[in-house]
């Protein structure tokens, strides 16, 4: 890599202190003037999305996750309107939680438990993880994210005889999703068990008259919040689902919004060059062939955006893995995304990565400032921090000497505005790789067709369990019967 080809394919944004280097993607120099008039249709088809084009022709719906953090930007001001009250009603909930009006056992809340999953875990967990301060927080956070009865166990010991200053926040858009219907269930139980009225201590975040809200309503729960048809599970961190909890937990969500809206500005930039998101876009593009052919290694080397690969997993793959595309084709696209954190990974699968079948583009996401305050020295002139840095850039020049791609963001640390960044970034780089590989990023029928084989299983459960224990009930008269009789031959 020459100096010039770095200073050509380096972007900073000032504003934001935020910088994108993709000067060690092996692109040809055309690569970048053959792909503009593409480049220009995906800027177009992004134009109509946030106009308000229909974006989701299963459901019939809009895309406006955009609208969230910009509400004057909606096609009309009824949406603009419902984006402000959802932001205010969080606002006002949260203060009502934090003053102690809304209590329990009056008691101010202690612990937060949020029940959801897919986008809705996801999402809130990332941010929580990468924001919150143990210690600072206003409330402790934990996390219903499966079905799992061992892994719910495992959530609810430590809040056990703390239930009752236990906050929780079931987050379902339809209210019928297994998975946090069960959660919700288990909850209850578990409040229940120890005499607290669970209704009393719960918060609905659900689509208008969906099951989870008439229940909501009809226990009179403490509060219920909206999910708009328009925001997907996985574009909805900056929804109510992931504003309420973050908000809860002390964190700026003025902060974030602030950042990703910043960062819309900058990729609505229609300057390719000038573009972070378009030029993730093309170099995803360009190191795939278009087809998914690499797989996209997330390194984050700050153990706060350990969640961050987890979370892009599912933004990106649930939106990029496809089968057919606008046409009808049959393309099976999709980019498989994988990650965990730096240096941890240099003691994993860096090995791989540097030696083994070259089959994948890596993204190192670097933090320039290691921790609040001053540092050890772990050695003369050297901290901790000292070294993180120096294994970042030795694991990315490593790759790079053997042939390897990889992409490097910079930020100057993790804070509100910049993980809001983050977040919008990546948005606008799926939705724009999406218009590049003709496909629709805003539906997901494999999802939708695993819940209804599921619920298949399910159902088909049923009259077998039925027969056992139908059978069992036999046996077990039969066996009463037999006991009698020989308690009768003996006597």
């Amino acid at each position: 890599m020459s100096w010039s080809r770095f200073k050509e394919h380096y972007l900073h944004l000032k504003d934001l202190n935020l910088s994108l280097d993709i000067s060690r993607m092996q692109f040809p120099e055309d690569f970048m003037a053959h792909m503009e008039p593409a480049m220009q249709k995906a800027y177009e088809a992004m134009a109509a999305l946030e106009g308000g084009a229909i974006a989701n022709p299963d459901e019939n719906r809009m895309v406006g996750h955009y609208w969230l953090r910009s509400p004057a930007l909606a096609p009309t001001p009824e949406l603009r309107q419902q984006i402000e009250q959802a932001l205010a009603q969080v606002e006002a909930v949260t203060q009502k939680i934090h003053r102690g009006e809304w209590n329990g056992d009056g008691q101010p809340f202690k612990h937060l438990l949020v029940i959801g999953i897919g986008g809705s875990a996801l999402g809130p967990q990332f941010v929580s993880e990468a924001l919150g301060r143990p210690g600072e927080d206003r409330m402790k956070i934990h996390f219903f994210d499966n079905t799992d009865p061992d892994g719910m166990d495992k959530v609810l010991a430590p809040l056990r005889n703390e239930l009752d200053r236990t906050l929780a926040v079931v987050i379902s858009k339809s209210g019928g999703t297994p998975e946090t219907r069960n959660g919700m269930l288990e909850a209850a139980h578990a409040f229940m068990s120890e005499g607290i009225d669970f209704a009393g201590q719960a918060i609905a975040i659900t689509g208008a008259g969906s099951q989870l809200d008439q229940l909501a309503e009809r226990e009179n729960w403490l509060a219920r919040l909206p999910m708009f048809d328009w925001v997907g599970g996985r574009t909805s961190e900056l929804a109510t689902v992931g504003l309420l909890p973050a908000a809860l937990q002390g964190i700026d969500i003025r902060g974030l919004l602030k950042g990703a809206a910043s960062m819309d500005a900058h990729t609505r930039n229609r300057t390719t060059g000038a573009n972070p998101a378009a030029l993730l876009a093309l170099m995803w593009y360009y190191a795939t062939n278009g087809k998914g052919e690499k797989d996209m290694v997330i390194l984050p080397y700050k153990d706060r955006l350990s969640l961050f690969s987890k979370y892009l997993q599912q933004l990106i793959m649930e939106s990029l893995g496809k089968e057919r595309d606008l046409d009808g084709t049959i393309v099976h696209q999709g980019i498989a995304v994988y990650g965990n954190k730096g240096s941890t990974d240099q003691h994993a699968y860096v090995q791989q990565l540097r030696e083994g079948v070259n089959n994948f583009f890596a993204t190192f996401i670097e933090v320039l400032r290691d921790r609040e305050g001053a540092s050890l020295e772990v050695e003369p002139g050297i901290t901790s921090g000292d070294y993180l840095q120096s294994f970042l850039l030795g694991t990315r020049s490593a790759l790079a000497e053997n042939g390897r791609e990889s992409i490097s963001i910079t930020i100057d640390e993790v804070r509100p505005e910049t993980v809001g960044a983050l977040i919008a970034l990546y948005e606008r780089a799926v939705g724009l790789y999406a218009s590049l590989v003709n496909i629709n990023a805003y539906h997901q029928p494999g999802v939708e067709a695993g819940k209804k084989s599921s619920r298949g299983v399910s159902w088909s459960k049923r009259p077998v369990l039925s027969i056992f224990c139908t059978q069992n009930a036999e046996l077990s008269t039969l066996s009463k019967t037999s006991d009698q009789r020989s308690q009768s031959i003996l006597r």
